[in-house]
């Protein structure tokens, strides 16, 4: 492991456990990407990132961290031979958060995704016992993104990741049913990944886009879905969030306290809290204490091992992780979770 490269410097010992399963890897998609290049709206959206990111941020991703993760997705016998480095036997993909592109009309979005979707369908095709693939939708375009859905298993996906809003929307809207009813109904989870921060320039430095924002972005619509009462509508709905759940764990006390407290938080039928026996999330929060804290909050049912591959914010060391973890939850943590939830 390197300042520039999360990836162990040698191969890592095996964990004890059936399988170790990566359920947050990523995927490019190199049609998806052609069909985005050049476009006005593409150009905004990439300049709106770069001020919310900052400018040194935005120089070292396309300099540094962009090309490096760009050469992993772009090669199945690199994968292939990080999974073995880090000592993991199946990843599931899913397309780069960057593709998501929720401005695009609705002729624009159904190629995107047929695009994205079909790439990553085809990497897995290419490794089935190594890879599985979770895709995109179009969340714009509700109806059309419930129909991509029922594709997207048709062809074989184990999940679809969305980002955490919706341009100005959150994802509570309930103009978002048609998408949780189609999850729902086929039983494919929901991986929750935001694209960046909608916060501005107040984390334009220091990469506190990523570092802090993303996980609030997770912790925004986890909160907005449970207390909009989405999950007492949609019961089965299975939602993943993205890097721990965000901070929506750690200080679940203050939202019961809300809903307590508060008659415009009181629209779900349940204290939030209760909703979390409802909700997976990842491992990917870097400290093993947070890591235990994590698990005594969710239940070690409800947390699966994540790496966030290629990028540089990736927690690429399972066997650490592993030592962290109580060894009656090892085996589900590290595999037995995401295989169940994802049919593995």
């Amino acid at each position: 492991m390197s300042v520039l490269n999360p990836l162990p410097d040698t191969a890592l010992p095996r964990i004890d456990v059936p399988r170790v399963i990566d359920m947050h890897g990523h995927c490019g998609a190199p049609e998806a990407e052609a069909l985005l290049a050049g476009r006005p709206d593409r150009q905004a959206e990439m300049e709106a990132q770069a001020k919310g990111t900052g400018a040194a941020s935005m120089a070292h991703n396309l300099a540094v961290m962009l090309p490096a993760a760009g050469a992993r997705m772009a090669s199945l016998d690199k994968r292939l031979a990080d999974l073995d480095l880090m000592g993991i036997d199946l990843q599931v993909v899913s397309p780069s958060p960057h593709l998501y592109a929720y401005w695009a009309d609705p002729t624009l979005a159904a190629d995107l995704v047929e695009a994205a979707n079909t790439a990553a369908a085809g990497l897995v095709a290419r490794a089935p016992d190594r890879l599985a693939g979770m895709g995109i939708v179009a969340m714009q375009h509700p109806d059309l993104a419930a129909d991509q859905i029922r594709q997207a298993r048709a062809v074989g996906l184990k999940g679809v990741e969305i980002s955490a809003s919706v341009g100005s929307r959150e994802l509570s809207d309930p103009a978002f049913d048609p998408v949780w009813h189609a999850a729902e109904e086929a039983g494919m989870p929901v991986f929750i990944h935001p694209l960046g921060t909608s916060l501005g320039p107040r984390l334009s430095s220091f990469y506190l886009s990523n570092t802090i924002g993303q996980p609030l972005e997770t912790t925004i619509a986890l909160s907005s879905l449970i207390i909009s009462g989405v999950l007492d509508r949609f019961p089965g709905l299975k939602l993943v969030g993205a890097h721990g759940g965000g901070y929506l764990p750690a200080y679940i006390g203050r939202l019961d306290h809300t809903w307590r407290v508060r008659p415009e938080a009181r629209q779900c039928r349940e204290r939030p809290s209760d909703y979390l026996s409802r909700i997976w999330v990842d491992t990917v929060v870097f400290d093993p204490e947070q890591l235990r804290a994590l698990i005594a909050r969710m239940g070690a049912a409800r947390v699966m091992f994540g790496t966030d591959y290629p990028f540089d914010m990736a927690d690429c060391r399972p066997d650490t992780l592993a030592e962290a973890l109580p060894a009656q939850d090892r085996a589900a943590i590290m595999g037995g979770n995401a295989e169940a939830l994802f049919s593995l």
